[in-house]
C-alpha cells in the first residue's frame, strides 16, 4: 500500500476519537470492495492470436514396435531394451517409472 508522506497526519487526540463502530465499518467496507472473479469464465473468453488450429491436419507415420523395443506397463511408452529396469512375469517397467 502506498503511503503519502506529505499528507497531514492525525494527532494522538484525533486517533483516540475514532469510535469502534467507525473502525468496524471501515473494515467491512474493505472486505466488500473485493471482486469475485470466476477464473474459468475469464479464461474461456481469452483467445490467443493464431491459436485456431481447426483447419490444420496432422499426419504422422506410425512405425510398429521393433524387436529391440518394449512397451512400459506403467507409462505405456515404447522404449529401447537398454531402458528396461525390470521384467517380472512379462510386466516390463522402464528406468524412469522404476525410479
Amino acid at each position: 500500500m502506498a503511503t503519502d508522506y506529505d499528507a497531514p497526519r492525525k494527532t494522538d487526540d484525533e486517533l483516540n476519537e475514532d469510535s469502534i463502530e467507525e473502525l468496524k465499518s471501515r473494515r467491512v467496507d474493505k472486505t466488500t470492495s473485493s471482486v469475485d472473479v470466476d477464473e474459468t469464465e475469464q479464461a474461456e473468453g481469452f483467445e490467443l492470436p493464431g491459436a485456431d488450429l481447426s483447419g490444420e491436419e496432422l499426419s504422422v507415420r506410425v512405425i510398429p514396435r521393433q524387436a529391440d523395443e518394449f512397451t512400459c506397463s506403467r507409462c505405456f511408452l515404447v522404449h529401447h531394451r537398454s531402458q528396461l529396469a525390470s521384467d517380472k512375469g512379462g510386466v516390463m517397467v522402464c528406468n524412469e517409472c522404476a525410479a
